[in-house]
């Protein structure tokens, strides 16, 4: 695969600590992310996520420094009707994290082909946004990769991405994911487990608690809009 596809891991995302305050203030945060399955029509969405991050994150995400011709390429590369895109959106309905999860034929991945006995594997990479460090973010969209794998009959998840990548390093380490590094990079490998009711429902959950969220803060952004445009009416 390239960068085209998932490819390469994720723009920083900075681990909390596991314990005292802090570790509350990082579940907390964990509770509100809503990761929402992306369509064609989030593509400018995703452009402006992509574009936003500094040369350090485009590195950690696409293995290179992209420039931001390339970045605009590969989000109008992007085939939603092959591959799945993941988002966390904000308030603003800026996109937070973006989880890319690219699929593949096992013959074209040899490292992985002989890990598994199913016609399809997975790449996962991810990006997060500066604003959004250290909240789980990155964390919310590989357990939500992970379930779709499940769902669709794909049994070996697999990561790209430079050793230095500490981000993708800890999600690898914290899935029970084996990982392999040669000459700066490192490959990573999640055998999965069979789909079953609860996972099915999980997802399905998901995406509808998702789906909800982002219509209320549509909703709100164009109630606001609205109120703005009355006279009078002074909008922060």
């Amino acid at each position: 695969m390239t960068t085209t596809d998932a490819r390469a891991g994720s723009a920083s995302e900075v681990p909390g600590k596991t314990g005292g305050a802090g570790a509350d203030k990082t579940r907390a945060s964990r509770s509100t992310i809503f990761v929402k399955e992306l369509s064609r029509r989030a593509r400018w969405r995703l452009l402006r996520h992509f574009l936003a991050l500094n040369s350090g994150d485009r590195l950690l995400r696409f293995g290179s420094v992209l420039s931001d011709e390339l970045v605009s390429r590969y989000v109008e590369n992007i085939d939603f009707s092959r591959d799945t895109v993941f988002g966390v959106y904000d308030r603003k309905l800026r996109l937070l994290g973006v989880g890319h999860l690219a699929f593949a034929p096992r013959e074209a991945m040899p490292s992985v082909s002989a890990s598994t006995t199913k016609e399809r594997v997975a790449e996962f990479g991810v990006s997060v946004a500066a604003s959004a460090r250290g909240m789980g973010v990155g964390s919310r969209l590989f357990e939500r990769a992970a379930i779709r794998c499940r769902n669709v009959d794909i049994d070996t998840l697999y990561m790209h991405c430079l050793s230095s990548n500490k981000v993708m390093m800890h999600i690898a380490k914290k899935a029970g994911m084996a990982i392999h590094r040669d000459y700066g990079e490192a490959d990573a490998y999640l055998k999965l487990p069979p789909a079953n009711p609860a996972s099915v429902l999980q997802e399905a959950v998901q995406e509808q608690v998702a789906t909800l969220d982002y219509t209320l803060k549509a909703n709100l952004r164009a109630a606001l809009k609205w109120l703005g445009s009355l006279p009078g009416i002074k909008r922060d």
